[in-house]
């Protein structure tokens, strides 16, 4: 398979304080990475692209560390993940499937002992497309306080021959979270759902 290539990245994150409520005792801080990535699909049909995911790889914990590091370098202080591509117009849907494994594995390794499956979705875009994240806990998906979603994107990306391949990190629930259901405090941890 062919090698990466990484035209550019971009890594954001923000601080949230309140909304609309009174100032949280601890900000909610959301971080995404992109990376745009050349497609070596692009413009054909290929029948055999598994291959990519392992080439994938190594960016994928790349830019799980990377993040980490951008939300302060303290691995326990994450709770919160998703996962993204977006695909540009020469390329086909599927080619953004192939971040699934390298995307999601690399934040789970590089996070420790998270149980979770990583929430995920993609589209076909062309440059400045965004695309909404999912978030949800990183040890159960049934956490309610910590369903989110993060906008993410680049103005000149993807263009048609690339992808934009995206991790997404939270340090908490939503501020002001109170529509009930599982709390954190009450994980199990027995199979990524409660």
């Amino acid at each position: 398979m062919p090698d990466v290539d990484v035209r550019k990245r971009l890594i954001t994150v923000e601080e949230i304080f309140h909304e609309g409520g009174q100032p949280a005792a601890r900000p909610l801080k959301r971080g995404a990475i992109v990376a745009v990535i050349a497609n070596p699909f692009a413009g054909r049909h290929v029948e055999d692209i598994a291959g990519f995911m392992d080439d994938l790889k190594p960016l994928g914990l790349a830019m799980a560390r990377d993040l980490i590091a951008a939300l302060g370098g303290d691995v326990a202080a994450i709770e919160g993940y998703g996962k993204g591509a977006i695909v540009g117009a020469a390329g086909e849907l599927e080619h953004g499937a192939l971040w699934h494994v390298p995307g999601g594995y690399a934040m789970r390794e590089a996070l420790g002992d998270a149980k979770a499956i990583v929430p995920s979705t993609k589209k076909v875009g062309g440059p400045g497309a965004r695309l909404d994240v999912p978030v949800t806990h990183i040890n159960a998906s049934y956490v309610r306080s910590h369903f989110d979603a993060m906008e993410v994107g680049i103005p000149d990306s993807p263009r048609a021959d690339e992808m934009a391949v995206i991790l997404v990190m939270t340090t908490g629930p939503r501020i002001h979270a109170r529509v009930g259901g599982l709390k954190a405090s009450e994980i199990k941890g027995e199979d990524g759902l409660r």
